[in-house]
C-alpha cells in the first residue's frame, strides 16, 4: 500500500463540477492500493501518515504530525501510483489491487484514519477527480507498507 503525502495549506476534490472533500491545513493522501495489500498493511499505513512529523512547531523544525498541527486529511484513492514504470513507455498496472478490493482497503483506511479522531474527507473511488491543492512548502514524501 502506498501513500503519496502532501503538507497542504488547503486542498480539495470535484466530481462532475461538485466539490466532494475539501480541507484547510492538512495532508492530501494519494493512496495506490496493491495486489497484497491486507487490513494490516492499511492500519500500519494509517499509523505512519498520521504519526508522520512533517509540521512546523514553535522552531519551525518538522516535529509535529497532522494531529499535533490541527489538521485534516483529504484521501484520494490513486491506483497511479502502483504502476511499474521500469521500462517502456507505457506504465503497466500489473501490481494494482482488483477495483473491488481496491476500494474496500481504501475505504478501510478511511475508517482507520477517522476511529483516529482525524477530520477525514475523500474523494470518489474510481471517478474522474479533479484535484486542487496548495502545498505547503513543498512537502510531499512518499509512504509505502
Amino acid at each position: 500500500m502506498i501513500a503519496l503525502i502532501q503538507r497542504v495549506l488547503n486542498a480539495s476534490v470535484t466530481v462532475e463540477g461538485q466539490t466532494v472533500g475539501k480541507i484547510g491545513p492538512g495532508l492530501l493522501v494519494l493512496l495506490g492500493v496493491e495486489q497484497d495489500d491486507n487490513e494490516q498493511k492499511a492500519q500500519r499505513l494509517c499509523e505512519r501518515v498520521l504519526g508522520y512529523r512533517i509540521f512546523g512547531d514553535e522552531d519551525d523544525k518538522m516535529n509535529l504530525n497532522v494531529q499535533q498541527a490541527g489538521g485534516s486529511l483529504l484521501v484520494v484513492s490513486q491506483f497511479t501510483l502502483v504502476a511499474d514504470t521500469q521500462k517502456g513507455m507505457r506504465p503497466s498496472f500489473s501490481r494494482g489491487a482488483v477495483p473491488q478490493e481496491a476500494d474496500r482497503l481504501y475505504r478501510y483506511f478511511v475508517e482507520q484514519c477517522q476511529q483516529r479522531g482525524i477530520e477525514t474527507q475523500t474523494g470518489e473511488f474510481a471517478a474522474d477527480m479533479q484535484v486542487a491543492l496548495v502545498n505547503d512548502g513543498p512537502v510531499t514524501f512518499w509512504l509505502q507498507v
